[in-house]
């Protein structure tokens, strides 16, 4: 579900919206909990993957997928038996680890969770963490907050497993210095073009060669069948205009949601740390305290003198160099000592060293913000869009059963169901049964209704389908081309010609052959070479894997070598390699850092074969009818 943790180890874009305050957290059977009901998919021992669970994976990861492409992916992709088989993969990998890793004794505590969350970039507001954003945020998602916690738990604790594995690797400095030298072999080569087109010329073809192949590839020359169709677009977009919200209910909703509107109360406050670990002995921590004490006498003294102390002896990197300034933060921002002294003191206080997990602070309050609502009029914008949304969503909502229902009771024709929800109806272009040119209408489910019998044959409308999230069509079928086979006179042309491309690019290759031959035999055919150019593995210089393949498995033992490769468009390439450089000396740095990569993909191989050991072990149940069903 969400990529908590990359192979630095570092949290990214921690949640989407998750429980944080005050947190609900939960016992080890917690992890297990369903989420939902229905019939099971999956079984992974004991745990039954439901219809929901999968329907629910499989709809994120579309979204994911349409997100990543730009909306530009082929929908039959994002419907396809391979997906969801991929989806499932992932649920079953996902169960079974978590399974061991719960057997094993492995926990996520309820302190690194509340340090990941309030860490999450996503609900942070000048550098610190916003309750009113992840509110808000959380709120917008319309998610139930105890469920994302237990799947933000599950990735922190699945991602402890495998880094376990993904660090074990061990590459020799000599294996990776190797491939150094390898990756970073330069190899200068020059290239002579065999063009078909020398040949074209000379290509006579018999007088019934092009009806013969028309005759022996009919498939070739087959124009699949297709319609047109006049359809009904519903969507939150239309729906939009048709929507308008009362100013009483904008009142009436800003009365009810108080809370909502609220900011809370935050301190300004700096800070003097004298660290100490939290593992370190009684002395170390006495000599710390001993230290901290010192300057907070030194403070009772002269108090003007905070921001130059915390300057020369604060021992956190981030305020030290500000004079200790921590910025403005809400109550539950700060560990729990620390956030206790803050709110209990009065601004231009100084406290006594207080002791937290990090070491000893002396806290001084420098400002002081009470907790504030916001006006009628400054809320008025948000609670409009929220009832807009609201209300969109009702009409919608309404106004698909209206679509379905008339689409079904007025089926000879679409214009009922066009005026009863408001939507001019519109004509395609023309259709196959492998897609449409139109996006919105290249959708699989769409298709196939628009090519059933009930369509086709009795010119019945379509039920309303759904394209994309929030959008649904209704067709009719208005013009219909049966597949045909197109006549030979209007592809004869295009056939002699192919006929003739054919032929030219073997003759090509035939004597591209024959000079390759000539050449290692120390021969010199009349060649054009281009002007040579060192490439290597990193620098193709725009050639193809093909051929790029070929120039590093020529011989270098006898230079000049030479080799050949079909190259596009029917021609046929001589490559002749004529100098190889090596690197004379390997970078340190680069030979660790290779080193660092194929030692984490041996980890990651690893990890993969121990997967694979613990789900032969699990015994995975799939149920194929569950899985290849339409979502």
């Amino acid at each position: 579900m969400f990529d908590l943790v990359q192979r630095n180890k570092r949290i990214i874009q921690v949640v989407l919206a998750i429980i944080l305050l005050p947190f609900a957290f939960f016992g080890v059977d917690s992890y297990f909990r369903d989420s939902g009901s229905g019939r099971a998919v999956a079984k992974v021992g004991d745990h039954e993957i439901n219809e929901q669970e999968f329907t629910n994976a499989v709809r994120e990861r579309q979204e994911q997928l349409r997100n990543m492409s730009g909306g530009r992916i082929d929908p039959a992709l994002l419907d396809s038996p391979e997906l969801r088989f991929s989806v499932l993969e992932g649920l079953v990998r996902q169960r079974v680890l978590l399974d061991h890793a719960l057997r094993s004794g492995m926990t996520v505590s309820p302190e690194q969770l509340r340090t990941y969350i309030t860490q999450a970039p996503v609900f942070q507001e000048d550098g610190k963490f916003s309750l009113a954003r992840y509110e808000q945020y959380l709120k917008g998602r319309g998610e139930n907050a105890a469920n994302f916690e237990n799947r933000v738990r599950q990735e922190l604790l699945l991602s402890q497993l495998q880094e376990t594995y993904s660090g074990s690797g061990i590459v020799p400095r000599a294996v990776a210095e190797r491939l150094l030298r390898i990756t970073g072999q330069q190899r200068e080569v020059s290239r002579a073009i065999i063009s078909p087109e020398k040949f074209a010329a000379a290509v006579k073809l018999e007088d019934d060669a092009a009806k013969k192949y028309y005759d022996g590839h009919q498939d070739e020359f087959r124009v699949p069948e297709q319609v047109r169709i006049e359809y009904v677009t519903l969507s939150g977009e239309s729906v939009a205009p048709q929507v308008h919200v009362d100013p009483a209910d904008v009142q009436k909703y800003y009365e009810s949601n108080q809370r909502q509107f609220g900011v809370a109360e935050s301190r300004q406050a700096s800070h003097i740390l004298i660290g100490v670990d939290k593992s370190a002995g009684d002395e170390a921590k006495k000599k710390a305290r001993a230290q901290a004490d010192q300057i907070y006498e030194e403070l009772k003294k002269n108090p003007s003198a905070f921001t130059e102390l915390a300057k020369k002896q604060s021992q956190d990197p981030g305020s030290a160099a500000k004079g200790g300034d921590l910025g403005s933060f809400s109550r539950g921002s700060m560990v729990k000592a620390f956030d206790d002294a803050v709110f209990s003191m009065k601004v231009g206080e100084t406290s006594a060293p207080v002791e937290s997990e990090y070491g000893y602070h002396i806290i001084r309050v420098t400002g002081s913000t009470p907790a504030q609502v916001k006006s009628l009029e400054q809320a008025r914008p948000e609670i409009e869009k929220e009832l807009k949304k609201q209300l969109v969503g009702q009409r919608y909502a309404q106004l698909a059963e209206t679509l379905n229902n008339t689409l079904f009771e007025q089926a000879d024709s679409l214009k009922p169901a066009a005026d009863a929800v408001k939507v001019a109806a519109r004509t395609s272009g023309w259709i196959s049964r492998s897609g449409a040119q139109e996006p919105l209408l290249n959708n699989p489910k769409l298709i196939q209704a628009i090519f059933a019998d009930d369509v086709l044959v009795n010119k019945r409308n379509t039920e309303a389908i759904e394209v994309a999230p929030g959008t649904i069509v209704g067709a009719r079928m208005v013009e219909h081309k049966p597949s045909a086979v197109q006549p030979f006179a209007e592809v004869k042309t295009a056939v002699e010609k192919k006929l003739v491309q054919t032929r030219a690019s073997q003759l090509a290759a035939q004597e591209g052959r024959q000079q390759l031959e000539q050449l290692r035999q120390g021969k010199t055919p009349e060649l054009s070479w281009e002007a040579p150019q060192l490439v290597s593995r990193a620098d193709t210089k725009g050639m193809s894997e093909p051929v790029l393949r070929q120039v590093f498995k020529a011989d270098e033992t006898k230079l000049p070598s030479y080799t050949g490769v079909e190259g596009p468009g029917g021609s046929y390439l001589l490559l002749k390699v004529m100098r190889v450089v090596n690197p004379e000396k390997t970078d340190r740095a680069q030979a660790k850092s290779m080193a660092d990569g194929l030692a984490q993909v041996l980890g990651e191989e690893q990890f993969n074969a121990y997967l694979a050991s613990l789900k032969g072990k699990a015994k995975v149940k799939l149920e194929k009818d569950q899985i290849e069903k339409k979502q």
